[in-house]
């Protein structure tokens, strides 16, 4: 009797548009994996900027922001399910040590491999104080599949999949990280046909 496959996991990993992927959506995207599970998949797109910066996000949620080296970083389209609502992925924060089981924030979905990704308003009132996170990427709204439904798009080549790498989500200029993502597999853009790829 043959077994079933495992099931793969993407969780912390990138998903990488392949060129013939023509979802202007996700066209040219680089999405990075909250969560992966039989159920389906869960990620923000870490490459596409809105029109709104944090500055403009935060007056308008009321909410100073006295971090300048914030205050023009842009806040990024992170797919199109729940599009009104911010959703902050940010470096690990550690809870005080009397109580390490409570997370730091109301609504923290801690991302084995290291980030987290919190969507209650408690962590902009921490950052706009200057005391949340210093590595953050703020998106509106996310990217979701339903069960098996990633699991095909890659058996159709429409991406390719990495190790996801905090540096390129936090450090990276914007306009460098697709190529840089491609990097991280040893490949350059113009190696890509629509034609091929792997998962």
């Amino acid at each position: 009797m043959s077994e079933e496959p495992a099931p793969i996991n993407l969780t912390n990993h990138f998903l990488i548009a392949m060129p013939g992927l023509q979802d202007p959506l996700f066209e040219h995207s680089v999405v990075y994996l909250c969560e992966h599970s039989q159920r389906g998949a869960l990620g923000l797109v870490i490459n596409k900027p809105c029109e709104i910066d944090l500055k403009g996000l935060f007056d308008k949620v009321e909410l100073p922001l006295s971090r300048v080296d914030l205050q023009k970083t842009p806040v990024f389209f992170g797919g199109p399910v729940q599009t009104e609502r911010g959703f902050v992925l940010h470096e690990a924060t550690f809870a005080p040590a009397d109580q390490p089981e409570h997370p730091v924030y109301a609504s923290t979905m801690v991302i084995p491999g290291g980030l987290e990704m919190t969507t209650s308003r408690d962590v902009l009132e921490a950052i706009s104080t200057g005391s949340g996170p210093r590595k953050v990427l703020i998106s509106l709204g996310y990217a979701a599949w339903g069960e098996g439904q990633l699991e095909s798009e890659l058996g159709e080549n429409s991406w390719l999949t990495v190790e996801a790498n905090a540096r390129l989500i936090f450090d990276t200029p914007v306009a460098e990280r697709y190529g840089q993502a491609l990097k991280l597999l040893g490949l350059e853009p113009w190696m890509l046909s629509p034609d091929t790829g792997h998962a």
